[in-house]
């Protein structure tokens, strides 16, 4: 080798900076913790430290000393050495300091820094460098199986084989470049050897309802490989050309954007799964339809296309043609020998016939559990045992799954099985987005499938903090800890920054809720639970506990907007009228939180104003709908609200108001359908239990009704209704409610209206009548659709009280509302008061009084005095002042209070009348 100053020549590759590198396009870095590390010092830093590497490696091993990340890095790749690893290597050396990266066959003698990528059969000289490092090299090590090496200012990426190249590339890029903190120019020597639990890990655009875009396509490959995943099934609904029009070749422009997704799948070590769905159509034995799939096929091959999947799922067991009735016949074990038959000519006329084609993929019809049936026997006697085929669990939507679960599935089909697990995915919960971890999955599963690929929500960057975490239990499920792999997929996204993280955090949690994850807002749960507790005794110390993290709730989602409005916009747009909500929730229950203070400090009419503002606080927070639909969102639903419903119930009743809810005994009503019929889920005090009338293909036409039985003659004043709570399907939009003595005469309804499509309970509410039954009448459905859901319906008791006087009560409005136990409604006269009106509240029985409570609207300026009949006689105790008025009544024995109105004063507005005894 010739000689220049005294130093070899080597080969010099110095990158542009702020050069593009299409491998890192679109990622966001992996999560990292770092942790002090008892290490040599180096000139440049003062301590050096050892990091957590996410997905969580098998073995991180200390070496002692340090490496630093010198100006000029000789970087050692063979011919054969993974490019898309050496461009890794060189854009996290550039970013940590590396003004030159000089490309050699050996080291160079000094103090720069070396850097070797691939294994033995990619780049010679890097086994010798293990071993000089003390490391064993990559013998032994599974496929995509890495060793990575860090001491003496040498580090050796070495892969098993290519891919686990690249993934010792990824692990080193967490070491060097953490989010949210500078470049680790120096850190500790360290040995890290590592593989993965599953073959075939990764996602399955697999979802209904609004598709990625192809930019989110790329980005979503590009996180993937990131996060050593190496599969990507491509199987979006809105692609004709995957099920109506499959045997259509795809027209150029089409089959460009397909090529561009396989591309950036190839150099992001990601197969790129084409997964045609004919199962519609297709006619089994026809020679054209097979043909007109292994042509579709060939069309994908030609552009880059590796691995194909024939998804047979959805569809019923029924030929379509006559050919295959007589060949096969119509059950559902001549069904099974069918989907065999077509499957098996493709393997023999295609996958065979390719050499580099991945295994293919099916999903077969019974994919959702582990029972023997005539349909898998089918398959597992006739088809290729080399199809890999697709399983979502016990059930479509698996909260656990276990070893044994997964290796009788391989039994019963007789095939290896590619997990479909659909989590995180919320098209049939598209009113929430689902933050949680994942779990509910045994580590002996990962080892026991061929591969599991996750299908995601239709928000995709919003996906990535479940993704995360599902790639962390993929590569080593042995490890995995849903809890701190979830911590960090949230530091992650929020770039590392403290302040950012907990916000994410508060909001996420706010997002939990799934089948695999039952409880919701699990950590803002836990913390309302223990001020309830200690409300009681300690209202100071409670409120002081609480406080930071309803506020957390309430501004975290601006933090957010703020902090990630550079780094992750596609998160932002995903998740905006969540974002929007959680902030609107966050303000009704500070606003809650501040009502309980300021009663409790005595500020009545701080209290009062508080609990005004509550209503509209809370239907701004539950009126935020997803862009394109009138389905508002949830969050943190059955938690935030039931803090504030029990903050109010907590306030009103400290003011002697209790509203009167009657038992109802029983409910009937029209057929209904499966294990949610009975009428009586709607009355047994369970939100999560529903009355369904019968599914739309069959249902019958509106109106729908359900009767409810009081038992007994009951003073009735209103009608509340929770909706469903797990989707917006099935609302009730226009009503109509009647009441009964004998079950029969209903005569005309006491209340009409018309119902918003929002989560929260609504409420009828007329004139006290005596009722035995009580009914509500659907009349049409939020969505047009023709069945009929409720989770909870009740009635109120009508007043104790008799309510009369004048001016008339406002249409919509009712003399009843002063004194019907409800803050949430008011009694609003239609005009202003003449000389003698006046509102009179006669008591159940005259008592002696300690005070008479008045509460108005802010927004009402009545003016009157307030009276209380002493036998005889009325007696002026004094007159109101504002929106909260409280008058002491000395212990008269009154039966009747009466507010006196004062000519003159504008119409008047009264919420309640409240008469407190001294009992």
């Amino acid at each position: 080798m010739e000689q220049s100053n005294g130093l070899p020549r080597v080969r010099r590759v110095v990158l542009a900076a702020g050069a593009a590198l299409a491998i890192t396009a679109g990622v966001a870095l992996p999560g990292i913790q770092w942790t002090a590390h008892a290490a040599e010092s180096a000139p440049q830093q003062a301590a050096v430290r050892t990091p957590q590497i996410f997905p969580k490696p098998r073995s991180v091993t200390p070496q002692g000393g340090h490496v630093t990340v010198t100006p000029v890095v000789t970087l050692i790749a063979g011919a054969s050495a993974d490019p898309s690893a050496i461009r890794v290597t060189e854009e996290l050396l550039r970013a940590a300091g590396a003004h030159d990266i000089v490309r050699a066959d050996h080291p160079v003698e000094g103090e720069n820094l070396t850097v070797y990528v691939g294994g033995p059969d990619e780049t010679p000289g890097s086994a010798h460098a293990l071993s000089e490092l003390g490391l064993p090299g990559v013998g032994g090590l599974p496929a995509e199986g890495y060793e990575l090496g860090a001491g003496q200012q040498t580090i050796v990426l070495a892969g098993a084989d290519h891919a686990g190249t690249f993934y010792a590339a990824q692990t080193l890029r967490q070491i060097v470049l953490p989010e949210g903190k500078d470049p680790q120019r120096t850190f500790a020597g360290l040995a890290v050897r590592d593989w993965p639990s599953t073959p075939l890990r990764g996602t399955i655009e697999g979802f209904y309802g609004t598709p990625w875009s192809d930019p989110a396509r790329l980005d979503i490959l590009d996180f993937s490989a990131a996060h050593k995943m190496n599969i990507y099934v491509y199987s979006p609904k809105d692609d004709p050309y995957l099920r109506a029009k499959w045997r259509d070749q795809y027209p150029a422009d089409k089959l460009a954007v397909i090529k561009s997704l396989s591309d950036r799948a190839t150099v992001d070590h990601m197969a790129f799964t084409y997964a045609l769905s004919p199962g519609l159509d297709v006619c089994y034995s026809s020679d054209a339809d097979e043909k007109a799939l292994v042509a579709k096929f060939q069309s994908l091959w030609d552009i880059g296309v590796r691995s194909f999947s024939i998804p047979l799922d959805d569809i019923g067991y029924n030929p379509v043609c006559a050919s295959d009735k007589t060949k096969f016949g119509t059950n559902a074990a001549a069904a099974g020998a069918a989907q065999s038959y077509l499957l098996n000519r493709v393997q023999k006329d295609f996958i065979d016939t390719h050499a580099g084609a991945k295994p293919l993929q099916t999903v077969p019809i019974e994919y959702a559990d582990t029972g023997n049936s005539t349909y898998k026997t089918a398959l597992r006697e006739q088809l290729d045992p080399r199809v890999l085929m697709g399983w979502t669990g016990e059930g479509v939507i698996a909260g656990s799954i276990t070893t044994a679960q997964a290796q009788q599935a391989e039994k019963v089909f007789g095939h290896k099985i590619l997990l479909w697990d659909n989590y995180p995915v919320n098209d049939y919960l598209s009113d929430r987005l689902l933050l949680a971890p994942y779990t509910g999955r045994e580590a002996g599963v990962a080892g026991q499938l061929a591969g599991l690929t996750a299908n995601p929500m239709n928000q995709s960057y919003a996906s990535r903090i479940a993704l995360f975490t599902v790639a962390d239990y993929l590569w080593n499920a042995e490890a995995y800890e849903p809890q701190s792999s979830w911590a960090a997929s949230l530091s992650e996204l929020a770039g590392g920054d403290p302040a950012t993280t907990a916000a994410l955090r508060a909001f996420a949690d706010l997002n939990t809720t799934s089948p695999l994850q039952k409880a919701q807002a699990p950590e803002l749960a836990a913390a309302i639970k223990e001020f309830w507790a200690a409300w009681p005794t300690d209202p100071v110390q409670a409120v002081h506990a609480l406080r930071p993290r309803l506020t957390a709730v309430a501004e975290g989602p601006a933090v957010l907007r703020a902090d990630l409005a550079q780094s992750q916009q596609g998160f932002l747009t995903d998740a905006a009228p969540w974002l929007d909500s959680a902030a609107d929730w966050g303000t009704a229950m500070v606003t809650a939180l501040d009502m309980l203070k300021s009663q409790q400090a005595g500020d009545a009419a701080g209290a009062w104003a508080d609990r005004q503002a509550l209503p509209g606080l809370v239907k701004a927070a539950s009126t935020h709908p997803r862009p394109g639909t009138t389905q508002n969102v949830r969050v943190g639903d059955r938690v935030v609200d039931a803090f504030v419903k029990q903050a109010t119930k907590e306030y009103d009743a400290a003011l002697g108001i209790k509203k009167s809810m009657l038992s109802v005994t029983y409910a009937d009503s029209q057929e209904t359908v499966g294990e949610n019929a009975p009428a009586t889920n709607a009355v047994d005090g369970d939100p999560d239990t529903f009355w369904h009338t019968k599914w739309s293909g069959t249902s019958d036409p509106m109106p729908h009704e359900i009767q409810l039985n009081l038992g007994a003659d009951k003073s009735v004043s209103c009608l509340t209704y929770l909706p469903r709570q797990d989707n917006g399907n099935g609302r009730i939009a226009k009503y109509e409610v009647y009441t009964s003595k004998d079950g029969t005469n209903w005569g005309n309804p006491v209340a009409t209206g018309t119902w918003t499509n929002t989560a929260e309970e609504k409420k009828a509410c007329f004139t006290p009548v005596s009722a035995h039954y009580v009914r509500l009448r659907a009349l049409s459905e939020v969505n047009g659709n023709p069945w009929t859901t409720a989770a909870e319906i009740n009635v109120v008791g009508g007043a104790n009280s008799g309510v009369s006087g004048s001016p008339a009560a406002a249409q919509g409005s009712s003399l009843e509302a002063v004194a019907d136990g409800d803050l949430d409604t008011a009694y609003r006269a239609d005009g202003p008061p003449a000389n003698g009106d006046a509102l009179v509240v006669k008591l159940p029985e005259a008592k002696s009084l300690d005070s008479v409570l008045v509460l108005q609207p802010g927004d009402s300026r009545s003016k009157a005095l307030v009276q209380v009949k002493d036998g005889d006689a009325w007696r002026t105790i004094g007159a109101l002042s504002g929106p909260y008025t409280r008058l002491p009544a000395h212990g008269i024995k009154a039966d009747t209070v009466r507010l006196l109105w004062k000519t003159g004063s504008p119409a008047p507005v009264i919420s309640e009348v409240v008469a407190r005894t001294t009992d």
